[in-house]
C-alpha cells in the first residue's frame, strides 16, 4: 500500500495560512498491528534551503517533493515577497525564478513566517547580506523564541537590527548591509540555523566566510550550497567539530532539488511500528544523511528492526528504503554529543523508552528548551499524566521503562506539532486511550498525518 498526501486546492494559495482558531482535540488508542508501504513527506530542511538557494540563484530551480506544510509554504510567500518568482506546478512539484545572490527586492509588508524558526532564522541570513530593511514576525509561539544568537553574527558582518521586541524576539526589523564583511564566527552552540544564516549572509560578502563548530550540526546547507554552484570546503575541526569556508559573491545557478523523505516526520510511524505489536511498516525514500539519523542509531542500540535498501542520492543528500518490524526495545544512554543528529526527535524516542524495558537517559537536551516550547519539560510531561515514571536532572531527560504505557492521560501540545504527534504515536500502544488537546499544529510540519497513520491501521477519534 503507497500512501501520498492528498493535494488540497485550499492549501496552497498565496496567502499565507494560518492556524486553527479552535482546538482540534483527538483520542488515540491501542490498535491491531500497523502494517502498509508510505512514503512520508518531503523533508522540510531541504525544502526551506531549497526555496530560499533557489531564490538567490540565477536562472530557474525545479522543486520536485517538496514539503506542502505551512512552515515551508510561508517561505515560499517570504521568497515571493523579496522578489522571486514561485509557482506550484504540480503535486509537491515547484519552480523558483530566482534574482541573483544579493538581489533580494524591499518587501512591501512583514514576512510573516507563521510558526517556523527555520524559515525566519534562515531568511534573516539572506536578508542580512542585501541592502534592503525587512521586518520579520511570526504567530505568538515564533515570537516567544529567542533571535539574539542569530543577530549577533549577523551585525558582525554589518546588518543592523532597527527594531525588536524585548529581548530580540519578534517583530523585528533587520537592515541588511550595504557592505558585507566575510568574517570567521564560531557557533557558541551546535545549530544548523546559526550556521546556514551565517554563509547566507556570507553569500554577498567579499572574501572568505567561515564557521567554526565545537559539534557538527546537520550540514544540509553546505551540500545545497555546493549543488548550487558555491565553493564551499568543510573540514573537520576538533573531535566532533566542523570548519567550513565559503567563497562570497559566487554566481548561484539554478538547479533541479529532489527532496527526500524527512527522517524527523518518518520518526512517528517508525516508532509507532516499533511499539504495536505485530507491525511491519516500510517508508520510503527517507533521507539517510548520517546527521539527521541520530534517532536511527539510537534505535538500533534499543534492540529495533530497522533494515536499509534502495540506497541512493540527490543533491547530495542520501536516502533509502526503510523496512520497520515491531520490536523488543531495551533501554539505552544516549550521548550528549548525538544531540544535533537527532534533537527534533527526542519527543518521540522518550515515548520509544517508554515501552522498553529498563532506563534510557538522554543528555544534553538543552536546545530542547528553546524550541517551540520548552519542549524538555513538555515531554517530560507528557510522559508523567500517561503513567511513565520520569525525571529532569539539568539538562537530561531519564526515561524508565516498563515494557508498556499506562495511558490514560491527557496531552498538552502548547502549540507544538512534534508533542502532538509523540502523543498520539504513544497512544497507539498504550494501555488506555491518549488525549491530545489540540492537533491543529501538526499541520506546519506533517498535514497529512492522522490520514497516513490512519492508513497504516492507528485508530484516532
Amino acid at each position: 500500500m503507497w500512501y501520498l498526501p492528498a493535494a488540497s486546492s485550499d492549501a496552497f494559495k498565496d496567502t499565507i495560512l494560518t492556524h486553527s482558531d479552535k482546538p482540534t482535540p483527538l483520542k488515540s488508542r491501542a490498535s491491531g498491528p500497523l502494517t502498509g508501504k508510505v512514503r512520508v513527506p518531503g523533508d522540510k530542511s531541504i525544502s526551506h534551503r531549497a526555496l530560499i538557494l533557489g531564490a538567490l540563484a540565477v536562472g530557474e530551480t525545479r522543486i520536485a517533493g517538496l514539503l506542502e506544510g505551512e512552515d515551508v509554504l510561508n517561505t515560499a510567500q517570504s521568497m515571493r515577497a523579496l522578489g522571486a518568482r514561485v509557482e506550484r506546478t504540480g503535486d509537491f512539484a515547484w519552480k523558483v525564478q530566482g534574482v541573483g545572490v544579493g538581489g533580494f527586492a524591499q518587501p512591501k509588508a512583514a514576512l510573516d513566517f507563521g510558526n517556523s524558526g527555520t524559515g525566519c532564522r534562515l531568511v534573516m541570513g539572506a536578508v542580512a547580506g542585501c541592502p534592503i530593511s525587512a521586518i520579520f514576525d511570526g504567530d505568538a509561539s515564533l515570537r516567544s523564541r529567542p533571535m539574539r544568537r542569530i543577530l549577533d553574527p549577523l551585525e558582525k558582518m554589518g546588518a543592523k537590527v532597527a527594531s525588536a521586541a524585548e529581548g530580540g524576539r519578534l517583530p523585528l526589523t533587520v537592515q541588511g548591509a550595504r557592505d558585507p564583511l566575510p568574517i570567521t564566527y564560531k557557533t557558541p552552540v551546535a545549530s544548523a540555523q546559526i550556521k546556514s544564516a551565517v554563509l547566507l549572509a556570507g553569500l554577498s560578502a567579499p572574501g572568505a566566510t567561515t564557521v567554526i563548530e565545537s559539534e557538527a550540526s546537520r550540514d544540509h546547507t553546505e551540500l545545497m550550497l555546493k549543488h548550487f554552484g558555491a565553493d564551499i570546503i568543510s573540514v573537520a575541526e576538533g573531535a566532533h567539530g566542523r570548519r567550513i569556508t565559503l567563497a562570497g559573491q559566487p554566481e548561484l545557478r539554478g538547479a533541479t532539488v529532489i527532496v527526500p523523505a524527512d527522517p524527523s516526520s518518518a520518526a512517528f510511524p517508525v516508532v509507532a511500528a516499533l511499539i504495536v505489536e505485530g507491525s511491519d511498516v516500510v517508508l520510503s525514500d527517507v533521507m539517510t544523511n548520517p546527521l539527521r539519523t541520530g534517532l536511527f542509531t539510537t534505535l538500533r542500540e534499543m534492540g529495533a528492526s530497522i533494515e536499509e535498501s534502495d540506497v541512493r542520492g540527490d543533491a547530495g543528500e542520501p536516502m533509502a528504503q526503510l523496512r520497520v518490524r515491531a520490536s523488543k526495545l531495551r533501554g539505552v544512554e544516549v550521548p550528549p554529543e548525538r544531540a544535533p543528529s537527532m534533537i527534533d526527535e527526542y519527543l518521540v524516542l522518550a515515548v520509544a523508552a517508554s515501552f522498553a524495558e529498563g532506563t534510557t537517559i538522554m543528555r544534553g537536551l538543552q536546545e530542547l528548551r528553546v524550541k517551540e516550547s520548552d519542549r524538555l519539560e513538555a515531554t517530560a510531561d507528557m510522559l508523567r499524566v500517561n503513567g511513565v515514571k520520569v525525571t529532569v536532572s539539568g539538562d537530561d531527560l531519564i526515561v524508565e521503562g516498563r515494557g508498556h504505557v499506562p495511558g490514560g492521560g491527557t496531552v498538552a501540545t502548547h502549540m507544538d506539532h512534534r508533542i502532538a504527534m509523540s502523543a498520539l504515536v504513544m497512544g497507539c500502544a498504550s494501555d488506555q486511550p491518549v488525549t491530545v488537546d489540540d492537533t491543529a499544529f501538526i499541520a506546519t510540519s506533517f498535514p497529512d498525518f492522522i490520514p497516513m497513520m490512519r492508513s497504516l491501521g492507528a485508530e484516532f477519534s
